[in-house]
């Protein structure tokens, strides 16, 4: 049989059925729309509790890392002449300390047994007249009393209905790579705080140390980053208030980076 014929015998059924459909009521124009895409379905939970707004496009520029702290370990005078490239360390911390008061990030130093050792450097001195705490310590660590019980690592400051303290994001700088950094990095990550050691604002009396120290705390969940890197990560937007001035910092200090990378990548 012909396609034609075929055609021509369907087509008056097809239409005595739609007058019929008409005559019964009015009917929806739906019913004669096309089938149309299902509506989306919410996305499920991510993996790692990440959460994405479909407005980002919309909201006011934020930055990346919410709760970031910087720790200065023990950078004093004593160890000046004994620390491998102390003098890049020290450009490092006050490119970091320089971004911290522009940012308004927490700053914690430590100096170790400063009877014996003295006080920290004289060119971090004016840079660190407002750090949420100076420690004196004989602890290799960092996680003095006073930081531990610090309203920034306190339990009692966590806005969360637990026990715990707020996560923080702590970047490192100071001395040694090996010990103090260390065993400062190694308490926080056991703590649940992220870990940042900035490559270019670490050192040991020993080079070699250096390297040894940085890949095992990348192995323990430390991020082994370099300063500028952290920096922007803090940041996270270009849109935000502080950013001109931070890459006015950054700029300024591109030299001191430079030669402090050098530095950190020759011993690695």
């Amino acid at each position: 049989m012909s396609i034609s014929r075929v055609i021509s015998r369907v087509a008056p059924a097809v239409a005595t059925s739609t007058a019929r459909l008409l005559r019964s009521g009015p009917v929806s124009r739906l019913a004669f729309a096309p089938a149309s895409n299902p509506p989306l379905l919410p996305a499920p939970p991510h993996p790692l509790g990440l959460r994405f707004s479909s407005k980002m496009a919309d909201s006011a520029p934020s930055r990346r890392l919410r709760n970031p702290v910087i720790f200065v370990c023990d950078l004093q005078d004593k160890f000046r002449a004994a620390i491998s490239h102390f003098d890049k360390i020290l450009l490092t911390t006050q490119k970091v300390l320089r971004a911290a008061q522009i940012l308004e990030i927490p700053v914690m130093v430590t100096t170790q047994n400063q009877a014996k050792l003295g006080p920290v450097v004289a060119e971090l001195q004016p840079l660190l007249k407002d750090a949420a705490v100076q420690s004196d310590k004989t602890l290799f660590s960092m996680l003095t009393p006073e930081i531990v019980s610090h309203e920034l690592f306190s339990s009692s400051s966590s806005s969360s209905s637990s026990s715990s303290p707020q996560r923080r994001e702590v970047a490192i700088v100071g001395i040694e790579s090996h010990i103090c950094v260390t065993q400062t990095a190694l308490d926080l990550l056991a703590r649940g705080h992220a870990v940042y050691v900035l490559a270019d604002g670490v050192s040991s009396c020993n080079d070699a140390e250096t390297p040894i120290a940085l890949a095992r705390l990348r192995a323990a969940g430390a991020v082994v980053t370099t300063s500028e890197s952290w920096i922007y990560e803090v940041m996270g937007d270009a849109g935000i208030a502080a950013f001109r001035d931070v890459a006015r910092l950054v700029k300024e200090t591109a030299g001191d980076t430079r030669e402090a990378l050098k530095r950190s990548f020759s011993d690695a």
